[in-house]
Order: C-alpha cells, then structure tokens, then sequence
C-alpha cells in the first residue's frame, strides 16, 4: 500500500449544518489521527462521495437541509465502492423511529444529542472499528 493511500484512508466524511459543531467534532477526529473532510449538507456530502469513496468512517447529522442523512447513507449502501464504508448518524431528536429509520438506512451507530466530546471519541472509536471488522 502506498503512503498517499494510507493517508487518504484515515479520512472522515462529516456532514452537519452547524459550523461550530462541524469544527467541534473536526478537532477531536483530528485529535484520533484522522482528517475531517466537512459538508456544510447531504448535497454537499452526496457531491463528496460522487467523486471521492476513500473515507474510513462518515458521520451524518440526521437532518441536514438540501439532503438528509437517510437518503444519502441510502444511496451509500446503493454503491459497491461505497458500501464498506460505515456511518454513524448523529440527532438532537428524541423519537426512537429516528433511530430505528438510521439503521433501516444502512447506518452502523446511532449517536443521540447532545453528547460530551468524550461520548463523540468513544463512539468514533466504534465506528472506525466497525471498518476494520468490514474492511
């Protein structure tokens, strides 16, 4: 494997409509070695992975405005070259068919807000195992 392969997998596709949450979570993605490539939206992120499958993990806000996490984690699981690829939704909404609706979708982990930075790094840890496990 070459190096610029190794270093592109260590990335993170995070998508939120908050600018102080995307920085927030970039910063400890960054603190566990990886690089956060950020959305603004499901659209930009749905962009992200037309052109671009090498993310180690990907990290959805369950409502983003122009495309929500749902649809874009159902077209994830639409695509071999992105299948492999696992994601955790995150949600501020309480209701357990939200829950329920990310794993019918093809999420791998489920992450309620809101959540201590700590809470977010243990739960990206799980996420990043559950590649190596598929991988």
């Amino acid at each position: 494997m070459s190096l610029k392969v190794r270093e592109a997998s260590r990335r993170i596709l995070l998508a939120d409509g908050d600018p102080v949450t995307r920085s927030l979570l970039s910063d400890v993605i960054q603190q566990e070695g990886y690089t956060a490539i950020s959305a603004r939206d499901g659209r930009e992120a749905y962009r992200i992975l037309q052109a671009d499958a090498d993310f180690s993990g990907a990290i959805f806000d369950m409502m983003m405005p122009n495309l929500d996490s749902l649809e874009v984690i159902r077209y994830m699981r639409t695509e071999r070259r992105l299948m492999r690829i696992p994601v955790m939704v995150m949600t501020s909404q309480q209701d357990l068919k939200f829950t329920a609706a990310s794993f019918a979708a093809g999420a791998s982990l489920f992450l309620p807000k809101p959540f201590t930075p700590v809470q977010f790094e243990r739960t990206l840890r799980i996420l990043l195992n559950n590649r190596s496990v598929a991988a």
